[in-house]
Parts: C-alpha cells; structure tokens; sequence
C-alpha cells in the first residue's frame, strides 16, 4: 500500500523553531479571538447556553479531528497538504484560497477597525478618515505583517506574550466581574433559555470564534516532533480556549443588560462597567486594558497571518497557486512574499472601507467583508471530509492519535462538525432564510441597509471573484516549471 510523502522543495529554508509551549501558544493566540467576544455576548444570556453547547458538540469533536489530522499528516502547510492528498491538487488549490484569504481581509477590516475605535476612545482621540486614523491603521497592520515576517525563532515570543496577554485579561475580567456582581448585584438578564431565533443569531459567529486547531499545522516542519505534540496542543489549547469564550461571554451577560451590549465594544465595555470596584485606580486600569487588548488583536492577526500565509506558500510550492508566491526567505525562513501579499490585500481593504464607511456604499461594502472573511467557513466543508478520504486512501500510516470510538467515532464526530459548519456557512451566505422557515423574526433589510436581491448578488460576485481568482493562479501555476520533486507524491512501502 503506498503511503503519502510531502517532498518540501523549501525544506532547506525551514527551521525547527516550535516546541509544545510554543505551538500551544500559537493556537491558543489564533483559536480565541477577543473581537467576537461582544458579538457573541449581544445574543443574551442565551449566549451562554448556546456557547456552552457548541463547545461540546462542535468544539471537542474538531478538536478529535484535527488532532488525528496533525499528527498523522506533519507535513509545512496542513490542511493544504490534507486537501491535495485527499483530492487533488485543483480542490486543494480552491479551499487552501477561500482558507487564506479570510485572514488578510479580516485583518484589515474587522481587526484593524476595532483597534482603531478603541485606540482612539480609549487612549488617542481621532477623528475618523483623518490623518491619524488611517496612519493608525496602516501601521497597525503591518505591524501584523512584520510579526509573520520576522523568524520564528523570535516571532515565537511575540505570539506567547499575545496569548498570556489574553488568557491574563480574560481572567482579570472574570474575577473582577465576579467582585462586581458581588457589591451591585445582577444588571443583566439571567433568561439562559435557547431561543430558535438566538441559535441561528449566534451560530456563524461562533463558528468563525472556534475555529483553528489546524492553524499551528501550517508550520508543522518547523515543529521539533509535530507527531506527538498536535495532540497535545489541541487538547490544552482547546480546553483554554473554551474556559476564554465561556467565562466573558458570561460575564458580559451578567453585568450589562442585554439592550446595553454592543456588538464591537461589548467586551470592553463591560471591563469599563466593571473596573469601577477599583475606585480611583479604576482610569488606570481600564486605559492598562484597552492598550493590552489592541495589543491583543495585532497580536490575533499575525498569529493567523504566520499559519494561513505559509498554508498559501505551500499550495504555491505545489503548483496550485503561482510558483513564485512559494519561496521562503534563507534566513527569515518566512513566506515572504504571501506574507507581502496578504498586507497589501489587508491594507486595499483598510483604505475602502474607510473611505466608504460614511457613504451610501458603506452597506454594500459591508455585505462584501462579510462573506470574504466568511471564507474560512466554506474551506472548512472541504478540509473537515479530508480525514475520512485519508483514512480509507491511507489506512497504514502511523497515527499517533485516533478519533476515538473507531469507524462509528469518527463518522459521528466527522459528521457533527460538518453540520455545524454547514449550518454556519448557510447563515452567511443566505442569512434569514432559516429564521423565517422556523418561524423566527427576522428583518433583512434592516439588519444589512440592502435589499436580498442586492446582498445575494453581491455576495455570488464577491464568491465568484475570490474562485476565480484562485483558479488563475492555479492555470498560471500549470504553465510554470515544476521543481525536480513535485509535491506530494506517493512513496511504495
């Protein structure tokens, strides 16, 4: 039976940087994004109940996966080379794409604009579209950029203090509303009952908060022994991660009512209402905060640029995107150029969404950063069936972890995660659609300041544009010279 190889052509620029701590770090860094916190939050208390559901029932099942995945399959660039193994190289060329691109353009909208508002309410007034806002901004993301850019060797650190950062801030955060509660008693809804109408509210926002246990794998050859620590990162980022998502999002239910919490400053403005127990310390300590968490988001958005913009590199290194874009710096041992890429793609939506956000396009724009940054979800219904084509195609090959439970185990747990995603890339694509087939209100026009016709078309271009897109470079790449080994190819045993 012959078994997989991935024969890196770029090998020689890559270093054994990461050991356990510093792949935990990573994926903790990357798994628990602080910007979706308040998003989440504005569903309620049933926030809670719907988090704490989705932890068990989404959350434990990908983890099961992705850790059979890592471990099996180590090879620079992950779910690139699962996908390209699997399927083949043009199915990998498509999903590795929709899997990349979320991140530049995430970082440049969401990111970007959250540290922004917060940095000037917090710490430096500006006024938006000023001179300020924009220089914030750009520096901001290349700031992101240069953390990818630089070795890992020292980019590890930078990634460690993000996520120690985080995890210290959440944990502050819990602990202080936990005094809050204690003196001013309950401000917010206890209501945890699941409504139909909060369940599909808050599902894609969780999916995209969740997902990330294979972002570590994009550098998997420059793990010390990625075949016994992805197991174990998975585990203990997962566990990390779920007690991050849980305890805020609770704690932001229970102090502020519901009608009060925004969906990006929620966070924030809950340690705001809590943070007054300090008494006179109480500015210090929030303006401590605001500066930790912008710190935070840049460092969320490098953590995600390291992983997706090497899994890019790799599908370049194969031939499913242009050669070029697959080179690693000798002594950076960096994708250099995708990661040069990815920050002028971050910086082209940073400058349109300002310029449009006060316009009559701003609605518009708004539909197409959804569904760009959605993108990781719909990868996501390529890359979750690659572990049971590789275990049917590959049935010899070590796995230092299996999903446990045997074949039924992993079709339950295969099965599980791909409705949940499923469910989550519907929601983005045809938001309200299910909402009034169960009965749940739902009103389009104000939630989007668009028409449906207009959202759908807008978001079938934006789809088709972004395929597109990946199917040039995958053509261009054809007409290219391959390296002496091609990349993967089939050993004999």
């Amino acid at each position: 039976m012959p078994e997989p190889t991935f024969v890196n052509s770029e090998s020689g620029n890559l270093r054994r940087n990461l050991r356990r701590i510093d792949s935990i770090f990573l994926a903790i860094a990357a798994i628990i994004s602080v910007d979706t916190i308040g998003q989440i939050a504005t569903s309620g208390a049933e926030a809670v109940t719907w988090t704490a559901v989705l932890l068990v029932l989404f959350l434990f099942p990908y983890g099961l996966v992705m850790a059979e995945l890592g471990s099996a399959f180590p090879a620079e660039g992950g779910p690139f080379v699962w996908l390209r193994l699997a399927f083949g190289k043009l199915p990998a060329a498509l999903g590795t794409l929709l899997y990349w691109i979320t991140n530049p353009v995430w970082l440049g909208g969401s990111i970007t604009f959250l540290a922004a508002a917060t940095w000037q309410q917090y710490l430096v007034p500006a006024s938006p579209g000023g001179f300020a806002d924009y220089a914030f901004k750009l520096v901001f993301i290349w700031l992101a950029i240069l953390g990818a850019v630089v070795s890992l060797r020292y980019g590890k650190w930078f990634i460690a203090a993000g996520a120690l950062l985080k995890v210290g801030l959440v944990v502050l955060f819990a602990v202080t509303a936990a005094i809050y509660a204690a003196r001013n008693g309950v401000h917010g809804s206890l209501a945890f009952s699941p409504t139909i109408g909060g369940f599909l509210a808050v599902v894609p926002v969780l999916m995209f908060a969740l997902v990330g246990f294979e972002a570590p794998n994009g550098a998997a050859e420059e793990m010390h022994n990625p075949r016994r620590d992805v197991p174990v990162t998975v585990g203990v980022s997962g566990l990390v991660s779920a007690l991050c998502y849980l305890v805020p999002v609770f704690g932001i239910v229970l102090v502020m009512p519901s009608d009060k919490i925004n969906g990006l400053g929620g966070f924030l403005d809950a340690v705001r209402q809590v943070f007054s127990v300090y008494g006179g310390a109480a500015d210090a300590m929030l303006t401590l905060a605001a500066v930790v968490f912008v710190f935070v988001l840049l460092n969320q958005g490098c953590s995600w640029m390291i992983a997706s913009d090497r899994i890019q590199a790799m599908a370049a290194v194969d031939g499913a995107f242009p050669r070029w874009f697959g080179a690693f710096h000798p002594k950076l041992n960096t994708p250099l150029r995708v990661n040069l890429l990815s920050g002028v793609v971050a910086t082209a939506f940073t400058v349109v969404a300002t310029i449009v956000q006060s316009s009559s396009a701003s609605a518009v724009f708004a539909v197409v950063l959804n569904i760009a940054v959605s993108t990781l979800l719909l990868s996501y219904l390529l890359i979750f069936p690659t572990i049971l084509v590789l275990r049917r195609k590959y049935p010899s090959i070590e796995r230092p972890f299996r999903v446990p439970g045997g074949r039924a185990g992993l079709w339950a747990s295969s099965v599980l995660i791909y409705a949940w995603i499923l469910l989550g890339a519907w929601q983005t694509v045809a938001p309200g659609v299910l909402d009034r087939a169960l009965g749940a209100p739902y009103d389009f026009e104000a939630t989007w300041g668009v028409s449906r016709l207009t959202f759908e078309l807008f978001t079938a271009g934006t789809l088709a544009v972004l395929i597109g897109f990946g199917l040039v470079g995958y053509l261009i790449a054809r007409r290219q010279p391959a390296p002496a080994a091609e990349v993967p190819q089939p050993a004999a045993t």
